[in-house]
């Protein structure tokens, strides 16, 4: 005697409303990601727009610097050709 398998299937209809559930349902999950990604997106151009600040911040102080620095080995100079010219003046007195 051989041994007969049933095979039990249960199929399930959608309806027309199950249908209209699930998409609503998909529609809202759509929506919440699009405000996340919205979210996330106004973070992003904060975030880059204190870099940005941040960038200028550091160009506007190297250049301050540079200035700094420039007029710094300016005045270093006059310093030194005035040591010179009294070091000259003091050989000449003596």
């Amino acid at each position: 005697m051989k041994k007969v398998v049933k095979k039990t299937t249960t199929e399930k209809h959608v309806t027309e409303k199950t249908f209209e559930k699930a998409m609503v349902s998909i529609a809202k999950s759509f929506a919440r990601t699009e405000d996340r990604f919205d979210r996330i997106e106004k973070n992003f151009d904060r975030v880059f727009g204190e870099l940005k600040n941040i960038r200028e911040d550091n160009h506007d102080f190297k250049n301050r610097m540079l200035v700094t620095e420039i007029t710094t080995l300016k005045h270093d100079q006059k310093i030194e050709n005035m040591l010179s010219r009294i070091e000259k003046l003091e050989a000449k007195i003596k």
